[in-house]
């Protein structure tokens, strides 16, 4: 595509080498590069700023946000993988500023959502699959070779480590961190700490919550629904109730409480 066309698209430094393949019907923000090999599709929308690395396909459907940076050799926006999936219109949202690295995957999504979503600020690195449907809050962080089944939902501040395995349909609450080589096939209530084969639960996330500033109140609240909710020897439903009426309820012990409550698959403990 020539330098000629992004200006009649009255773009602003927008840099295209000539080897890459723009089709014409993708639209990019002022100064945004695009490396050497790169193939961007129909209906594919790049934000101001944001660099896209050499040999990257983005296939079509596809939005990606302002300041992104786009490594090589990743492939976005690409068909569902997904035996049900019949050629339906579907897309693939990518926030503001968030990074993906080498040879990552990100899929369409399929009939069930026709999104696929990853928030901004988010670090997406090498090897990484983000498959079709998933909802990726922001300040996410997939280590090396994460790999993820469809419909999965991560909240904001979440770090997945490496060579992790998350099974479809599957929740992972705001601050949660699960260790490197786990599965994943149960939801992960927020603010905990989990890892192994299958996961299991190794308490709160307090290494997280002196990253991001987390207030003493809240810690002690957490702390009492913590070991309400699994270190009692009451079931899980009278834990929830007794947590509800013992526990000063803030904002994060409520987020706690309905998240568990609303699981379909079970938690992790």
């Amino acid at each position: 595509m020539t330098q000629s066309y992004w200006e009649a698209q009255e773009c602003v430094g927008v840099q295209v080498h000539s080897t890459a393949i723009v089709d014409a019907g993708a639209r990019l923000g002022d100064e945004v590069v695009v490396g050497p090999y790169t193939i961007i599709g129909p209906g594919v929308s790049v934000g101001a700023g944001t660099t896209i690395g050499s040999h990257v396909l983005v296939e079509r459907d596809t939005t990606l946000g302002e300041q992104c940076q786009i490594a090589q050799g990743a492939v976005l926006g690409s068909d569902p993988q997904d035996l049900k999936y019949e050629g339906e219109a579907s897309h693939l949202y990518v926030g503001d500023r968030t990074v993906v690295r080498e040879y990552a995957t990100l899929n369409r999504g399929t009939r069930a959502s026709r999104k696929t979503v990853v928030g901004s600020d988010c670090l997406i690195m090498a090897y990484a699959h983000v498959a079709h449907d998933c909802e990726i809050g922001n300040h996410v962080i997939l280590s090396n070779a994460v790999n993820m089944a469809g419909h999965v939902v991560i909240e904001d501040w979440v770090i997945i480590g490496g060579l992790t395995a998350i099974h479809q349909w599957v929740r992972i609450g705001a601050h949660s961190f699960c260790g490197g080589g786990s599965r994943i096939p149960q939801d992960i209530p927020p603010y905990l700490r989990v890892a192994g084969n299958p996961a299991s639960l190794y308490g709160l996330n307090t290494v997280g919550f002196e990253r991001r500033g987390v207030s003493e109140e809240v810690k002690r609240a957490l702390k009492k629904a913590y070991r309400t909710l699994f270190q009692s020897k009451l079931n899980l439903s009278k834990a929830l109730e007794r947590a509800e009426a013992d526990v000063e309820q803030i904002p994060e012990v409520r987020h706690l409480l309905t998240f568990i409550r609303a699981s379909k698959r079970g938690i992790t403990t």
